[in-house]
């Protein structure tokens, strides 16, 4: 049977050779084993290429791009970095998205990867594709192609004489690809760099069809499922009788713990799932909120039942010679994803023993890979048609809502597009892990640090720390303990893993180490950078040069520490390869603290697209300060207490302050943005409060710790 992964290449060949008149670049970015670029035949599979650059006649450029489009921006910054390369404008250049193909190395989308991992692929596909076509009208005016420079999709001789990308598309099909192309110097960037709208914008404001929840196939069913209302319940029976009575049901069944309604319209399902009677019994103990305080409080104050992650020099010692020693915990509570767009997939198991999927997910070939085994399907019999995401916030990084589509198709044997509500997700399970940190630091009498301990118990939060980060590395004498306790409750990656919350603590920790010192807390933190520089302790997985001017970029915005009337609070983390330091500003309103504005610096390497890169920082702040403000999840007996945004808070438009982005400009490849400002939006926030009021934060939501935040609202 035809490998249906590998039909699917071949079907994008035929489509684009249609549009260019034949001419296809085929690239291989498989890491270190890269091949060089080739004109290649659109009739052959091509198996030893995974990436595409089609020149059609008329001058249009299109690339093949394999990671999924959540909102990062990727679909419009990837035909950027191409068009600037190959000296085209860039609505030239378009970008397909590619389907599941077993030829990529990274086709998915998670820890604000994707920018860096194909940067200076992207670059050298469009730098190929401008000397071939240089190649080409050196051939025509029998001359070299040295002489020749190229400008808006033209190569243009030294006398003047032109010809256009699509003219010499005929002559290019038959030379040999250049290799060791140049690129370009930053320097002579004309469209990076600057600011560019989302190539999908128009389409989204016309409502065209682009997400998973829009999608329809032919004979599709759709489907929704009861899954157990609360952690540690498992199907015991159910009667389905009056449900199936109801117009447009076509049948209902069990599987896996769950009961799927299935039926021709997702109003008639919603309709006859309240008729659904189900009787669950228990399975496993059920939680409430208060054990977890019990866990937290058990494993925080028993010794020696930690793992350790990292431990620099005597910490025992230091804290016993210390002249002074400060202790804070600091908790935050378990957190949906809760995405804009409802989770959703469609499925279709065949008779002929292949699987077609289609639907909005981060990790395609993970999905394809549980579904191959829970089957017994092999893999290259799999397709998967990805489609644009309304969010995930690393939601869809799971593939279990693949899986259980993929798994009911087998089971009704029609083709079904799966549809979770806003109740299903918020109460479904994969939760941001609840955890609760312990910091200590001893200090000698002049105010320096000597000793830092930060202790960490996760609810399935795996290791809960990222003991390299910064302060390690700065510290003589350092420990970090991690303790995962095995909850019923399911956990999964939340935007910014782990980092969302730790940043808050270690953050609002060091400026409460900070006022103990009598120090500015911006000076404490380059102090740390200066010692880590000139003694540095153990690894060092940050760029200091790099940290420190991110920190004084934020506090030369932020005039820290010269505005009247202004508390300040600052704030800076380094996670996925980036760079952010913060300043959040609180001013006094009829004498109560209300937020008014956040100044962030981010080095992130080169701005792609001012617009994306803005809007990433703004959307990560107003996350960051959403869900620090706001955002809870607690339990009763196993089941969430929060199902929807009449009982979940999340932030309103008119509660976001001024936001303010600057970015340092040092020339260097891009890295992550979809992430890292989340991190340090808590910690700059809790400290600019604490400047205001003369009390810190220690839980999250702080809406629910203190009045005086609440009066923010």
């Amino acid at each position: 049977m035809q490998n249906i992964q590998s039909k699917s290449r071949r079907d994008f060949l035929k489509s684009a050779s249609a549009a260019s008149g034949g001419l296809i670049l085929g690239f291989s970015w498989l890491g270190t084993q890269a091949f060089g670029a080739k004109v290649i035949d659109p009739s052959a599979v091509a198996h030893e290429f995974n990436a595409y650059l089609s020149i059609s006649p008329d001058g249009k450029i299109t690339i093949y791009s394999p990671n999924p489009e959540i909102g990062q921006g990727i679909k419009t910054a990837f035909p950027l970095i191409v068009a600037e390369e190959l000296d085209v404008d860039f609505d030239q250049v378009t970008v397909l998205q590619a389907n599941l193909s077993d030829k990529y190395d990274r086709q998915l989308t998670g820890g604000s990867g994707a920018i860096r991992h194909s940067w200076d692929r992207l670059r050298e596909a469009g730098a190929t594709a401008r000397e071939l076509m240089k190649e080409a009208a050196a051939q025509k005016w029998n001359t070299s192609s040295a002489n020749l420079t190229t400008a808006k999709g033209m190569v243009i001789s030294p006398d003047g004489k032109k010809l256009s990308y699509g003219d010499l598309v005929e002559t290019a099909k038959g030379l040999n690809t250049p290799t060791n192309v140049k690129l370009k110097d930053p320097k002579d960037f004309k469209l990076i760099g600057g600011w560019h709208k989302g190539v999908d914008n128009p389409k989204v404001l016309k409502g065209e069809r682009l997400f998973g929840i829009d999608l329809k196939k032919e004979g599709m069913f759709n489907a929704q499922i009861q899954r157990p209302p609360a952690f540690g319940l498992k199907l015991k029976s159910f009667d389905a009788s009056e449900a199936l009575k109801m117009p447009g049901i076509v049948e209902v069944v069990s599987f896996d713990n769950k009961v799927a309604i299935v039926g021709n319209s997702t109003w008639e399902i919603m309709q006859a799932r309240k008729k659904v009677k189900i009787d669950w019994e228990k399975d496993k103990d059920l939680e409430s909120s208060e054990d977890h305080d019990r866990i937290f409080k058990t494993y925080l104050d028993k010794p020696d039942n930690g793992e350790v992650r990292r431990k620099d020099g005597d910490i025992e010692k230091a804290f016993a010679e210390a002249a002074k020693v400060v202790t804070a915990d600091y908790q935050c509570p378990f957190l949906p994803h809760s995405p804009m767009e409802p989770m959703n997939f469609f499925a279709h198991v065949k008779e002929n023993g292949t699987i077609e999927l289609a639907g909005p997910t981060q990790t395609p070939g993970r999905a394809v890979a549980s579904i191959s085994k829970l089957l017994d399907v092999p893999a290259d019999k799999i397709s998967v048609e990805l489609t644009k995401m309304g969010g995930g916030f690393g939601r869809r990084l799971d593939d279990g809502y693949a899986v259980e589509a993929a798994h009911l198709s087998s089971i009704i044997k029609k083709p079904v597009k799966v549809t979770w509500t806003k109740e299903d997700d918020i109460s479904g399970g994969y939760y941001r892990p609840a955890v609760r940190y312990r910091f200590r630091a001893a200090l000698d009498k002049d105010g320096n640090i000597t000793g830092f301990h930060l202790k960490g118990v996760g609810l399935n939060a795996g290791n809960c720390t990222r003991q390299d980060n910064f302060p390690a590395g700065a510290i003589d004498n350092l420990l970090v303990e991690s303790v995962n306790y095995e909850s019923p409750i399911t956990t999964g990656p939340w935007r910014a893993p782990i980092t969302n919350f730790l940043a808050y603590a270690e953050q609002a920790f060091l400026d409460e180490v900070a006022e103990a010192a009598k120090k500015d807390p911006v000076q404490l933190r380059l102090e740390l950078f200066e010692r880590a520089k000139n003694n540095p302790v153990g690894e060092i997985s940050y760029d200091i040069d790099r940290f420190v001017e991110t920190i004084k970029l934020a506090a030369e915005k932020a005039s820290w520490g010269k505005k009247k009337n202004i508390s300040q609070g600052f704030s800076a983390y380094f996670s996925h390869n980036s760079y952010v330091a913060q300043v959040a500003e609180v001013k006094k309103v009829k004498g109560q603290p209300v937020l008014s504005k956040v100044i962030a610096a981010t080095d992130c390497g080169i701005v792609i697209n001012q617009s994306g890169a803005q809007n990433q920082i703004y959307g990560a702040i107003t996350d960051g300060l959403g869900h620090a403000m706001f955002g809870k999840l607690s339990f009763k007996n196993g089941e969430p207490e929060q199902k929807n945004y009449d009982s979940y808070r999340i932030i309103r438009m008119n509660e976001i302050p001024e936001i303010e982005a600057h970015f340092v400009n040092n020339g260097k490849s891009p890295t992550g943005l979809g992430e890292p400002a989340i991190p340090p939006t808590g910690g700059a926030i809790a400290n600019a409060f604490a400047a205001a009021t003369g009390k810190r934060l220690y839980s999250q939501p702080f809406n629910l710790e203190d009045d005086q935040v609440e009066s923010y609202l």
